[in-house]
């Protein structure tokens, strides 16, 4: 069981771009989510056959990793205002889904 850790959040000006990573070894990467305040956690992009991206990020967000860091990262590009959440790395983990604590992305409008 290995708790994944997000990192790469902050504050922007909507249009601006964030690189978020998740680092995590020995995991199985499942997925980018997030959650606003007041809102239920939603999910940002999923690995099935090939990236499932939520309508809301398509065409804005992509995945990538590096296999020798362990890291998957998320380039966040032309961020809005709605965007702003708090982002979580799902990994699953010796039978065990696992979240890390989250990084915080801010867009300002």
């Amino acid at each position: 069981q290995v708790q994944p850790v997000e990192s790469g959040g902050g504050l922007v000006q909507a249009g601006g771009s964030l690189r978020l990573s998740c680092a995590a070894s020995g995991s199985i990467f499942m997925g980018w989510y997030r959650q606003a305040p007041g809102k239920q956690r939603e999910f940002v992009v999923t690995i099935t056959t090939g990236a499932n991206y939520a309508d809301s990020v398509k065409g804005r967000f992509t995945i990538s990793r590096d296999n020798a860091k362990n890291t998957v990262y998320l380039q966040m590009n032309s961020l809005k205002p709605e965007d702003t959440a708090v982002y979580y790395c799902n990994v699953y983990s010796k039978g065990v889904m696992m979240w890390g604590q989250g990084t915080q992305v801010t867009v300002s409008s």
